[in-house]
């Protein structure tokens, strides 16, 4: 019985998770084609790779994860379309040269700046797309090699957050929840979770969750129920059940659900519970003014009033170990009694190590943010599991699909050319819960994640998103793939060179934590010699001298640490994968308001501006950067550039408000009709990536919108940002983003329908209102001209592009309109009613063109009549 409870827990389920689970179980791999669909795929679309079995001491196995290819009736139309384009655009410009536009020299040469570079960034993010590949794990192949003794590797992951309110706590509560539940033999992994704000609020919500655990873990396992975060299985609707015990799902759930409700209530008051009990040790400690523990003990970290020592960047590291080691055999629950009415008698009941960590934070440091939390994490781990694959996520993102961890061991244990010894990462799509049905901001991100990461997974591999992916431990460390020097050699190598820091006990313990066959390290007792270590490991100045932040762990000084990191690695030869599983393996909350969402792509695309002028640039790296994710990178540092092009050619229509005759290039139908040329053939690969990316045209037309939204404001912003850090050598600063605050108040999407007014929006709010005007002057023009006179046939010609970017300026003015975007057809009113009072005001007053062509028009008719008399 024990044995049984050992190979459907802790190995983690086989076939039957998903539909070949009778194929699987007669000992048959079902087909490729089958395959497929479970990893996302479609049949019309995605081909399998013909690939040998893997040679093994026991004989050829099965490999464990599959390699599928677009199939060539797409893939070749749509790389000859990318080819066709190309010669456009250099014919484009060759047109361009022969016909110089001598009367606005100035607005030509712009203009063709402009056209050059947005062809030379078309190419940059277009090469690396030739290649689409997807990988699926295969769960049953590793469950025939591994499950049966449960010798998976060892994994420690770690979560981080910073401030309980910016990152609400149940977001944080239901990550680490999902974690501990997660289909992974549990005395393998270990959940650290660094709290970088330091507050007593975190630690406690981390003591209820292990009591909530107590029951919620056994009845993930008993039932089989996914998702495993609580609050968002509660809220999902009825699913297949996979248990063994379907009779008793529905008491269990029931009483599941109420404890799960009691325990949100004491999440919710832990803030006044806490203040509450500090208030009253305080009163009975006359003098005192702290923030005290349940065991009246003074919190080491930040308190409610700030004193020294003790508040926000400033105090001391804390490592508390909540749920110790478990043994290495199942320990079976009770049945069911009057106290615990859950029969979980059959059921393994333990739970997986958990561990609070705050990282001391002293003035007059760089903390670096979250790259310095997870570089601490790094080292205590080491200390105390030391398990050598580590997986990290953000507060707000919880395990969705419970067999994530065994998905990821298909990509780094598959030994098919040593493949799997040189895969650095294995890099997760991200997927978002909460976001509102259209998508307004694109949030889902859909066009870069099933898009441009499936291509980067035809190369070298996809870049380091920021969460839901694991490492291998070694390459944190800044060791080289085994193929280019062995890992011991490498690490004796960096550590006299006083790479890691002057803590023996850390460094002693790399090579164990380079071995990727082990399980983690038994928690001993935390003695004082352990405690030494572990403090030495967290204070600030431990880093000094050293080269933590630049050639080990994640790399500092900079707002996108993950994509720096990624590129580190992948210029030291190493590989990544882009996993694809169904269901998503994790998911997410993003920002809906769009002043956050604004936010948070102006620090993106700030750090994407630093990753360019910093040593991790690209053009810099070695030979060992496959050339064509060379040019991936050189892409996503120097994206920001071409927008400052694009929000000058949005604002060209003021001169048609004071003027007549600019005309950026002459002849201009000619000119207009290569703009459609290349316009439409960069939709129709687009229609391609749809296809082959599997997204919807919703998905592409929010990437397009928004793409402008950020072009006309967050982008040049970030390129601004970046001129003045080069010039005054100062840093930039960006602000974290805020997940979703106004929830509470019973409207679901309520930020969504907020307006936080920041100056960021004001160019694009110029924007909006030029092109506005635009289409009202031309409008103007075709009423006093007429649609046939040449004025106001290229007046309307020209409204085509400024409609164009109305279209695609959509969903910021929906933004920006706060409650009334709940009213579209309000917006389309006010447009309207904008263009007719400005086509008015350009027919009274604006231009003395239709009097002379009325008087014209007179001379002719008397011309032709004669005298009256």
């Amino acid at each position: 019985m024990a044995a049984a409870v050992t190979r459907r827990i802790n190995a983690g389920l086989r076939a039957d998770a998903t539909d070949d689970g009778a194929d699987a179980q007669n000992g048959a791999r079902p087909p490729a084609a089958r395959r497929v669909n479970g990893g996302g795929g479609k049949d019309d679309v995605w081909v399998p790779v013909d690939e040998p079995d893997t040679p093994d001491a026991g004989g050829a196995r099965p490999p464990l994860f599959r390699t599928y290819k677009v199939k060539g009736s797409i893939l070749h139309p749509y790389r000859f379309l990318i080819l066709a384009r190309l010669i456009a655009i250099v014919a484009f410009f060759v047109w361009r040269a022969r016909h110089k536009n001598r009367d606005g020299a100035w607005l030509w040469t712009m203009s063709m700046a402009g056209d050059v570079w947005f062809g030379f960034s078309w190419v940059l993010n277009q090469l690396p797309k030739l290649s689409p590949t997807k990988r699926v794990p295969d769960l049953a192949a590793l469950a025939d090699r591994h499950g049966s003794s449960g010798d998976l590797p060892g994994v420690d992951v770690f979560v981080t957050t910073v401030d309980p309110i910016d990152e609400p706590l149940l977001y944080t509560v239901n990550t680490v929840l999902s974690i501990l539940a997660a289909d992974y033999p549990v005395d393998r992994y270990a959940c650290y979770l660094s709290d970088d704000g330091g507050t007593l609020v975190h630690y406690e919500a981390m003591v209820e969750v292990a009591r909530f655990a107590e029951l919620w873990v056994p009845f993930c396992r008993k039932h089989c129920v996914e998702p495993r975060a609580p609050e968002s299985y509660f809220a999902a609707k009825t699913q297949a059940y996979k248990g063994g015990v379907p009779g008793e799902l529905v008491s269990d759930r029931r009483r599941v659900r109420r404890e799960y409700e009691e325990f949100k209530v004491r999440i919710d008051s832990l803030f006044t519970t806490i203040r509450q009990r500090s208030d009253a040790y305080n009163t009975k400690h006359a003098g005192e003014n702290a923030t005290w523990m349940a065991d009246e003990t003074q919190w080491p970290g930040t308190w409610f009033e700030p004193a020294e020592n003790h508040r926000r960047g400033q105090h001391a590291g804390i490592v508390r170990v909540i749920l110790n080691h478990p043994s290495c055999k199942p320990r079976l629950g009770l049945p069911a009694s009057a106290d615990k009415p859950l029969d979980l008698s059959g059921v393994d009941v333990r739970l997986p190590v958990l561990v609070y960590i705050s990282r001391e934070k002293r003035p007059g440091y760089n903390h670096q943010k979250k790259a310095g939390a997870m570089n601490v994490m790094l080292r205590v781990s080491a200390l105390l599991t030391n398990a050598p694959f580590v997986i990290n996520f953000d507060g707000d993102h919880y395990i969705n699909n419970s067999q994530a961890f065994q998905g990821t061991m298909c990509f780094m244990l598959d030994r098919r050319g040593g493949g799997g010894e040189d895969t650095a990462f294995v890099q997760f799509p991200q997927r978002f819960d909460d976001v509102d049905p259209t998508d307004r901001y694109a949030n889902h991100n859909r066009v870069f994640f099933d898009g441009t990461m499936l291509s980067l997974n035809g190369l070298q591999g996809p870049s380091y998103l920021g969460t839901g992916t694991m490492f291998r431990r070694v390459a944190l460390y800044g060791a080289e793939p085994p193929r280019w020097g062995a890992v011991a050699s490498q690490i004796e190598a960096m550590d006299k060179a006083n790479k890691f820091g002057s803590s023996t006990s850390f460094v002693g313990s790399m090579l164990d934590g380079a071995n990727q066959e082990r399980s983690i390290t038994p928690l001993a007792m935390l003695d004082e010699s352990v405690t030494d270590d572990l403090a030495a490991l967290t204070a600030c100045s431990y880093e000094d001298g050293t080269s933590w932040g630049r050639d080990v762990g994640w790399v500092y000084d900079i707002a996108t640490e993950d994509v720096v990191t990624g590129f580190r690695m992948h210029r030291q030869g190493w590989r990544s994968v882009y996993a694809s599983m169904e269901p998503a393996a994790f998911r997410g909350t993003a920002p809906i308001n769009l002043t956050e969402r604004l936010y948070q792509i102006l620090r993106w695309s700030g750090g994407s501006l630093e990753m360019f002028f910093s040593h991790s640039n690209a053009l810099l790296a070695g030979r060992r950067l496959h050339p064509l994710q060379r040019v991936a990178y050189l892409n996503m540092s120097t994206y920001p550039i071409v927008t400052v092009f694009i929000f000058f050619y949005n604002l060209f229509p003021v001169m048609w408000l004071v003027s007549e005759q600019y005309y950026i290039q002459q002849p201009f139908g000619t000119y207009l009709l290569y703009l459609v040329g290349v316009i439409a053939m960069i939709h129709a690969i687009g229609m391609f990536e749809v296809k082959w990316a599997g997204i919807t045209l919703l998905d592409w037309c929010r990437n397009e919108q928004f793409y402008m939204i950020g072009s006309t404001g967050v982008y040049p912003t970030a390129v601004l940002y970046m001129a003045l850090k080069l010039v005054t050598g100062k840093g930039i600063y960006f602000r974290l983003t805020s997940k979703q605050t106004t929830a509470s108040s019973g409207d679901k999407f309520a930020d969504l329908y907020t307006v936080r007014w920041v100056p960021l929006l004001i160019p694009t709010i110029v924007v909006l209102a030029v092109n506005v005007g635009a289409v009202g002057v031309a409008v103007g023009k075709a009423a006093a001209w007429g649609p046939r006179a040449e004025p106001g046939r290229l007046a309307v010609l020209g409204t085509v592009f400024n409609v164009w970017i109305l279209v695609l300026l959509y969903p910021f003015a929906l933004g920006v309109m706060g409650q009334w975007g709940k009213r579209p057809a309000v917006l389309f009113v006010a447009m309207v009613m904008a263009v007719a009072a400005v086509a008015l005001m350009y027919v009274a007053v604006g231009s003395p063109y239709p009097g002379a062509a009325a008087a014209a028009s007179l001379g002719r008719a008397a011309s032709l009549t004669g005298p009256s008399g």
